[in-house]
């Protein structure tokens, strides 16, 4: 099992061909490759794992999740 860990696209960049995002995740950024999402945009909610965005979410299941991790004291 894996844990997917949910985050909003700030900023899209291409690097070498690549596509990469700058997500925000419970208010830190982290630097994400969409190889697996070519149609995410900015202001997406996503799942994370791995350094691999893998799934488009709604900013509700997005919030659900992040407030589940947050009362299980998560953190970075």
């Amino acid at each position: 099992m894996c844990l997917g860990v949910p985050g909003k696209i700030i900023e899209i960049k291409e690097i070498a061909g690549f596509r990469n995002a700058i997500c925000d995740v419970a208010g830190t950024t982290r630097e994400v490759s969409l190889a697996l999402l070519p149609d995410a945009q900015i202001g997406d909610y996503i799942l994370i794992h791995a350094g691999y965005g893998m799934q488009i979410i709604d900013e509700e299941a997005a919030n659900e999740t992040l407030d589940l991790l947050q009362q299980l004291e998560w953190s970075d």
